[in-house]
């Protein structure tokens, strides 16, 4: 080994410090052979940032000016970067596997496989849509209760699946002190999900009396869980997310106290619940974002003790996992549990990549958990403790999502709290229109969907899965997912290969050689399979005298103009008119041209497709046009 020699040079020593200003400054040149003239070096920065929810922004430089709070300690107030001082590293985060079959059987044979592969927790959904309450001893025979904490889902069935579990323990002998288990009452949830708040004051008291037999009884039960993936799964924002969880959760604290539990023992026995979605950072700093408020909830009850530590549950959102190319939903949930490991929660459920095709299978179940466990063992993600904190950028995204979630809390304290806020409708209209913005968002592939509306593969077979029990409780705040436009468009193109043999098609009209029109060719043909659109390119090129014939050969009935802005100065005008005199019912052209539109436009010329263009607006249309039902 060659061993340099210590004469006191650093490496960085002929190198000055750079100022932000400076960097501004080379920026602003970039920008200007862009033909951008930004006024200041602030209005150049701002030029690159990224706009997220919640009036939030990525921007594209950060330094240490930009923290402009101090995150504290590992397991210490307020708990920014982690609830324990040794964060997840002695055993990483607990990996919870979720089920939802109606046979105990069935469910009971996936779950000791389960813990046999590598899962520490389950979590079973009991009672409407899931196991029968009178089933669950039947469900958890042979399931360890000392070793495996059991998570209960039950929806309005909460009470009677807590006590049903309580028999369980005594059946099995299993001393109170070691019994592990959290017992999912969430009354607010269940109003959230359902609508109805009938009911709701019995609710608020039964998980009142369960987190008083807890803490006096079970130290190792947890009774009352804040499910904040009602509101994720709505379409709400990062921060509406959390300022319902904090409202929810100030909600069971008053209901807890007021019952003669006290605020130390009330927040011990509480479990919040998040969604971590593929924006890794955004769940990094939610997860952060949520302890600190919630320690300051605590702080302000008069809680110093590390029962302020939020105890949390990430779970991989529904909302991004696609129908279509499902195999793409396994990068997603391993780039959201990522997050979610980093970001500090204690316990993470990755959902099998078919989730949204019904009941997962044995092989999504494996791929699901395998996913924490080579995070954990492998990658070796839970040895470092809350390996983001330093990061100019994620301390600075936290410390703003904290205060724009304190808002929305506060908003909703200042409404009558969470009940009267879900009764009055105003949690459904706020995140109903956040959900609209972002449905913009995704019309227009502003935020792209991988294997949906961006790069879709038409000819794959469809993965079909056994249907997922529908709960008969029906209303509430609805649930959406990124994929719904493109998906109903899909539908349309399935069912009208069903009934012709052959999906709806769009003949490409490329003018010139392939390096002037490969660009959008490439460009239209991928916007035309998001919409189950099959495009036809053949032949490689035309012009005013082979068109006609080539749109006739190919069986379509609307054709795509395709190539470079000097070509189709030449040749567009014509073309589109023998295309309309092919038959043509509509003819798109692929640019966002500023000359000659209007001639073009009488020549035939329908719609402009260019990025930012409205795609779902677009694709619908000719699927109409196609009379494609």
């Amino acid at each position: 080994m060659t061993v340099l020699p210590d004469d006191g040079l650093s490496l960085a020593a002929d190198f000055p410090d750079a100022s932000r200003e400076q960097w501004q400054r080379l920026v602003e040149g970039v920008l200007r052979k862009t033909g951008a003239t930004p006024d200041s070096g602030d209005a150049a920065e701002d030029a690159l940032a990224t706009p997220l929810q919640d009036g939030l922004a990525t921007r594209p430089l950060y330094t240490a000016e930009d923290v402009r709070v101090d995150a504290g300690l590992p397991g210490a107030a307020p708990f920014v970067r982690g609830g324990r001082p040794e964060g997840n590293a002695l055993s990483g985060w607990e990996v919870r596997q979720r089920h939802t079959g109606t046979d105990p059987r069935q469910v009971n044979e996936a779950m000791l496989a389960d813990l046999e592969s590598g899962v520490s927790a389950l979590w079973l959904t009991v009672g409407d849509g899931g196991v029968p309450v009178s089933a669950l001893a039947a469900a958890l025979d042979g399931v360890y209760l000392d070793l495996a904490p059991v998570v209960l889902d039950a929806g309005a069935d909460f009470a009677p699946a807590a006590r049903a579990l309580f028999d369980v323990f005594t059946a099995r002998e299993v001393p109170r002190s070691a019994a592990l288990a959290s017992l999912g009452a969430d009354p607010l949830g269940l109003v959230a999900r359902t609508g109805s708040t009938d009911g709701l004051d019995t609710r608020l008291g039964e998980a009142a009396e369960l987190a008083a037999v807890c803490h006096r009884d079970y130290p190792g039960v947890r009774a009352v869980t804040v499910d904040a993936l009602p509101y994720h799964e709505a379409g709400g924002s990062p921060a509406q997310e959390l300022g319902c969880s904090l409202a929810t959760g100030v909600a069971y604290l008053r209901a807890l106290t007021a019952a003669g539990v006290d605020a130390e023992a009330a927040c011990a026995q509480l479990e919040f619940r998040y969604a971590a979605t593929a924006d890794q950072f955004l769940t990094i700093a939610k997860l952060r974002a949520a302890r600190r408020l919630w320690a300051r909830v605590a702080q302000v009850c008069g809680v110093e003790s590390a029962a302020a530590a939020q105890r949390q549950h990430a779970v991989t959102s529904s909302v991004m996992m696609t129908r279509r190319d499902p195999w793409v939903n396994m990068l997603r949930t391993t780039v959201a549990c990522l997050g979610a490991g980093v970001g500090g929660a204690d316990a993470v459920t990755v959902l099998p990549f078919d989730d949204a095709l019904g009941l997962p299978d044995a092989f999504s179940r494996r791929i699901a958990r395998n996913t924490s466990a080579i995070l954990v063992e492998e990658s070796h993600l839970a040895r470092v403790i809350d390996p983001a904190g330093g990061s100019w950028y994620v301390e600075r995204l936290t410390d703003e999502l904290a205060h724009a979630a304190w808002e929305w809390f506060q908003e909703i304290e200042r409404a009558g709290g969470q009940a009267a806020a879900l009764g009055s409708g105003l949690l459904r209209d706020r995140i109903a229109a956040t959900w609209e913005a972002r449905r913009e968002d995704l019309a227009r592939r502003r935020e792209p969907v991988t294997g949906v509306s961006e790069f879709p593969i038409l000819d794959q077979a469809p993965v079909e899965r056994a249907p997922r029990p529908a709960p008969t409780t029906t209303g509430g705040l609805p649930r959406v997912r990124r994929d719904e436009a493109y998906e109903e468009l899909r539908a349309r193109s399935d069912a009208h290969l069903a009934e012709t043999g052959a999906r709806p098609k769009v003949f490409l009209a490329a003018l010139g050689p392939a390096a002037a029109h490969t660009a959008r060719a490439g460009f239209a043909a991928n916007l035309l399979r998001a919409g189950g659109i099959e495009p036809v390119h053949d032949p490689e090129t035309v012009d005013a005298e082979t068109v006609a014939d080539a749109f006739t050969r190919s069986g379509a009935t609307v054709a795509c103009l395709c190539s470079g802005d000097a070509l189709y100065a030449e040749q567009a005008e014509a073309v589109a008119a023998a295309l309309v005199g092919a038959g043509a019912r509509r003819v798109l052209l692929a640019g966002k041209p500023r000359e000659h539109r209007e001639a073009w436009q009488r020549a035939g010329v329908d719609e402009y497709i260019h990025v930012g263009s409205d795609a779902v607006a677009v694709l619908a249309s000719v699927l109409d046009r196609m009379g494609v039902a």
